[in-house]
């Protein structure tokens, strides 16, 4: 009896000692089979999203290349107009993922993007970019009229003629009134000769007088030219500062327009602040997109828009898409020397 419930015990010790290791290696393995599993499911899971990444980029690289025609940007003070362009160039070309490395043996397309109308960098407003075909568009904005809101300063003249330059003189002011200045505005208006800034893109010998300024090179001032100005007010005088409302045309300088004021009133001036709030059809406040919105997709919307704006001759057709989404961006640099003035010089890239 003894004997037999020994054995029952050994028996059931046995019975029960036997399944335990078993368990466990059960549950090791189907433990490594769920990771491996999840693993693989992961891997796949990135594949996929990388995948459609690719896909999703390829596409908008094809919108990117199929945009043309002409919008307006927010130019703030600061960069120059070619900085801000490149600006807006790297961002485009960063949401269309281009240029890739795995790409480049690929066929190439080439974006043109470019403005027209350079703004100083103390200056902020309307600054009008041509995009594919649209780059040829430019041109025709250079002889559009222009708007801009200026505060002068009476009483200093800088070498520049704005608040960035070396103060070269300082007169009295004390004795100007609004009256006076009202009055001499239309000495201004219509067609009129002006002297370009010393400071300014115009060229000598294939450089820019602002450059050579800069060097320290003597520079001989540019001769007066005709330009237009279609209409100036006075709009605020708390001396020494005035703010003008200028409209004009093509390769006119509100720089040098401030500064012969100044001498007008025997005094001397010069620009303190300079916003252009329109230019062609484009205004600051409705078309002009600020940074937060230099997308693919609101650069075509603008595009869209813009388009009604142009005169019929001016407009584009819509451009056909790409064929393929396997084609790859280049970019092509192209400067178009004009003989108006600095903000009038086309730049494409």
């Amino acid at each position: 009896m003894a004997g037999a419930e020994a054995a029952v015990v050994v028996s059931s010790l046995q019975t029960n000692a036997v399944p335990v290791p078993e368990t466990v290696g059960t549950a090791a393995a189907t433990t490594a089979t769920s990771q491996a599993t999840a693993a693989a499911a992961a891997v796949a899971a990135a594949a996929t999203t990388e995948s459609e990444a690719r896909v999703s980029k390829a596409a908008m690289a094809t919108k990117l290349l199929s945009l043309s025609g002409v919008f307006a940007v927010h130019k703030p003070k600061g960069p120059t107009s070619a900085e801000l362009l490149n600006r807006l160039k790297e961002k485009l070309l960063a949401e269309a993922g281009m240029p890739s490395p795995e790409w480049t043996k690929r066929k190439k397309q080439t974006l043109k993007i470019g403005h027209g109308g350079t703004l100083d960098s103390a200056a902020r407003g309307v600054l009008v970019v041509g995009i594919g075909r649209g780059t040829k568009m430019l041109t025709s904005m250079l002889s559009g009229s222009k708007r801009y809101i200026a505060i002068g300063e009476l009483g200093k003249a800088t070498d520049t003629l704005d608040s960035t330059g070396k103060v070269t003189e300082e007169k009295p002011y004390d004795k100007i009134t609004q009256e006076d200045i009202e009055g001499i505005l239309q000495k201004f208006t219509g067609n009129i000769m002006q002297v370009p800034p010393l400071y300014s893109a115009l060229k000598k010998d294939g450089q820019r007088l602002s450059t050579l300024m800069k060097r320290g090179e003597v520079v001989e001032a540019k001769p007066a030219r005709p330009v237009t100005v279609y209409s100036i007010s006075l709009q605020k005088f708390q001396p020494p500062f005035f703010t003008l409302d200028v409209e004009c045309g093509g390769g006119f300088y509100i720089r040098s327009l401030v500064s012969d004021i100044g001498k007008e009133l025997s005094s001397c001036a010069n620009v303190l602040e300079l916003t252009r709030t329109k230019q062609g059809p484009f205004t600051l406040e409705e078309h002009a997109l600020p940074e937060d919105k230099w997308t693919i997709d609101d650069i075509a919307q603008s595009l869209e828009h813009c388009s009604s704006l142009l005169p019929a001759e001016m407009a584009l057709k819509k451009s056909k898409p790409e064929e393929s989404n396997e084609q790859v961006l280049s970019c092509e640099y192209i400067t178009l020397n004009e003989t108006k003035g600095e903000d009038d010089v086309i730049k494409a890239f």
